[in-house]
Order: C-alpha cells, then structure tokens, then sequence
C-alpha cells in the first residue's frame, strides 16, 4: 500500500517524467503534486484535466456503456499526459496524472508502470 508522498515519488520515477498529481476529480484539485519542470504548472494541468475525465465520464454514462477508464493518453508534440482514474474503493473520485517527455519516454513502459502504481495506492 502507496501513501501519497510515495505515490509521487513512484510516478516521477517512470522515465521522462516531468511531473506527476493526484487529482481529486470532483473539485480539480490536487492532493498532492511532484515535478522539476518549469514549463509545466502541475495545478493548471490538475484542474484541466479534470474537464476531460468529467467529459468522458459524462459521455460514458449518456453511452450506457458498462464500462471504465482504464486511462486517457493526450498526445502533444513533446509531451505524454496520461490520466488514470484509481479503481480501488478508497481511490474512487481520485485519478493520477503523469506528464511525460516524449523524447525521452517509453510510452508502453510508462503506461504498465502507471497501471501498478495504481494498483497499490491507498490515500
């Protein structure tokens, strides 16, 4: 079991992390943020973020899909963000957030290390 401090530190660990969060999806604030770059205001994205999984969620929902969100790639030039909403009970409204370099990530990779970290978050 991941506190949140741990969690952060888990996440920035993946290759090419620029930042990380923990995002309370019901008020777009985080819980907790991580991250050395200065282009990259991990609060902004936090909150914008959280417009996209409320869109897809919303849109599931209007779908009738039987479904979850196992993650949401955004793809930008030089960036990855990756939005993984926490499947466990304790993690429900919470998703985590990781901003990658793509010049210097492995999406796979980053991916199925951002699967296990949720797997063993309990905030």
């Amino acid at each position: 079991m991941s506190n949140l401090d741990q969690t952060l530190k888990e996440m920035m660990s993946v290759d090419g992390a620029l930042g990380a969060a923990v995002v309370d999806y019901s008020s777009g604030m985080a819980l907790g943020v991580l991250g050395s770059s200065k282009s990259l205001d991990l609060q902004v994205a936090a909150a914008g973020n959280t417009e996209v999984v409320r869109a897809k969620m919303r849109t599931i929902e209007q779908l009738a899909l039987k479904d979850n969100i196992e993650d949401i790639l955004i793809t930008l030039a030089s960036q990855y963000h990756i939005i993984r909403p926490l499947a466990s009970r304790n993690g429900q409204g919470l998703f985590l957030y990781l901003a990658l370099d793509r010049g210097r990530a492995n999406l796979a990779l980053a991916r199925h290390h951002l699967k296990r970290i949720e797997e063993t978050v309990e905030i």
